[in-house]
């Protein structure tokens, strides 16, 4: 029966994660504008400003400020909702699903290292520092 990973392990595939990112050809997003992108690309249902804003507690201008660069990127765009001309829709795009799969694939191998990362953190002596 597989187990649940630890918080280290976690921490290992989040921090294998990131450096993947970061090495990879392109520009790397911020916590926020990441936090952004997979709220849009993983929640179901329509996503406006002032919702996103809302499940990331967060402020609008805040989201604005991502949805900018994830615009600029091609991840996601942005609609006026013809229901509501007050409210603006965010849309995913074909460059952002293939981002998603990308962050996928880096994650899955990522998960493999650290579980090994999690294991040498976890058996290495642990120091104590005061502060």
């Amino acid at each position: 029966m597989p187990t649940s990973p630890s918080p280290d392990q976690l921490v290992g595939i989040l921090r294998d994660t990131v450096v993947a990112l970061v090495r990879r050809d392109g520009p790397d997003l911020s916590a926020r504008q990441l936090g952004v992108f997979l709220t849009c690309y993983l929640q179901d249902g329509a996503h406006t400003v002032r919702g996103l804003a809302a499940d990331l507690n967060v402020s609008k201008p805040a989201i604005t400020r991502a949805l900018d660069r994830l615009g600029e990127l091609d991840l996601a765009r942005r609609k006026i909702d013809p229901a509501d001309r007050r409210s603006v829709l965010v849309q995913r795009t074909l460059k952002g699903s293939a981002f998603l799969r990308d962050l996928r694939n880096i994650m899955a191998d990522a998960s493999g290292t650290g579980r090994r990362m999690s294991h040498a953190l976890h058996d290495a002596p642990r120091r104590v520092v005061n502060g």
